[in-house]
């Protein structure tokens, strides 16, 4: 368990930068990822766990944005270390960065809350894009994993929208609606961090690369009508 000197124990985020906790059994690839974190003006690696119960405790000392996660550690299921940190600390961006792109994996962290799934083949560029894409509240997943998704939901025989909760469907129709998560949560009455979370699942769930992919799909479905004049909605 790596701790920087001044690793600002229970400071709150200062110069506007994206406090990152890598959390990987490999000592090489912990290295190799602050080395490609620190370049980067706006980002600051405060610490480094090999072990579940590692990231857990410094998950709890120190001030952090976003968490880098393996599924694979020798003690705990990365995912069981997602849960953990979702449910004790919502403030906390979770980004699972695996080996794995099975269904089953990739399905059940997207459940638990994180804030997006990118694998290992992913590039530099790729990696620092999604710290700062989940750091600014957005949802990120790989490219192959959102087609495996959509292709594995295509053979389901129950309609995509059948999956979503009552609430979710709520946040489609809205995202139909072209509102942002700010108005989805002015609209619902929710917090943004509820909304955001409702929105990956309904992304996850209809195996949408995007936001309007998903409005899109909203609109094929006929969930909207295409003439809608909503007062309320276009107020927001």
């Amino acid at each position: 368990m790596d701790l920087p000197a001044d690793s600002s124990l229970g400071i709150g985020n200062k110069n506007g930068l994206i406090r990152v906790l890598i959390v990987d059994d490999h000592a090489l690839v912990r290295e190799g990822t602050v080395q490609l974190l620190e370049r980067e003006l706006d980002m600051r690696v405060v610490g480094q766990a090999s072990t579940g119960v590692q990231a857990i405790l410094l998950v709890d000392r120190l001030s952090i944005d976003v968490v880098l996660l393996d599924v694979n550690l020798p003690d705990k299921s990365g995912l069981e270390v997602a849960k953990l940190i979702v449910s004790k600390h919502p403030e906390i961006r979770v980004l699972i960065v695996s080996a794995y792109d099975d269904y089953a994996y990739v399905a059940e962290a997207l459940d638990l809350g994180v804030a997006g799934y990118l694998l290992k083949t992913a590039t530099g560029r790729e990696l620092v894009d999604a710290v700062r894409t989940v750091a600014g509240g957005d949802f990120v997943l790989s490219g192959s994993i959102s087609l495996r998704l959509a292709h594995h939901r295509q053979t389901d025989h129950q309609t995509k929208e059948e999956k979503l909760t009552p609430r979710e469907l709520d946040v489609l129709r809205l995202l139909g609606k072209g509102l942002t998560n700010k108005g989805i949560a002015n609209h619902l009455g929710l917090t943004l961090r509820t909304v955001e979370g409702y929105v990956s699942n309904v992304l996850a769930k209809l195996g949408a690369s995007s936001r309007t992919e998903a409005a899109l799909y909203a609109v094929s479905r006929h969930l909207i009508p295409l003439n809608q004049n909503d007062e309320s909605t276009n107020s927001l």
